[in-house]
């Protein structure tokens, strides 16, 4: 009858620890998925800015480069090429930049994977020794 209540006494105390680390290993995922939700809004952000940017640039400045290269004995032709790429140089490393971001915020909650990891070991430790 002993061993019955230490065995009894042994799951009650598992289920126990067991239910609290659950419930904060939820909280910790959760905190972690907002951290990611954040980072993929501000690299929306980036891609939104690269958009604006480019169609700035584009209208206000291109037309002034493509006249001084023009005056500078560039053909019309070559001076529009020459800005238009240089100004897509720039909005392609905006949009490299923001998916370098969204792929790090896409990841799933690493850190709160190896906590449930770590405490599903300590648990298994935890009922071989008594």
């Amino acid at each position: 009858m002993r061993t019955e209540r230490s065995t009894l006494s042994l799951i009650t105390d598992i289920l126990r620890h067991s239910s609290g680390l659950i419930q904060k290993e939820i909280r910790l995922a959760k905190a972690e998925m907002g951290e990611n939700i954040s980072r993929a809004g501000a690299a929306i952000g980036l891609l939104v800015g690269a958009a604006i940017l480019a169609m700035i640039a584009l209208n206000l400045i291109a037309g002034t480069l493509v006249a001084a290269l023009t005056a500078a004995g560039v053909s019309v032709v070559w001076a529009t090429l020459i800005v238009a790429s240089f100004f897509a140089v720039i909005a392609l490393i905006m949009v490299l930049k923001a998916q370098s971001d969204l792929k790090m915020a896409s990841r799933a909650p690493s850190r709160t994977a190896a906590r449930i990891r770590r405490d599903a070991n300590t648990l298994k430790e935890a009922a071989y020794e008594k």
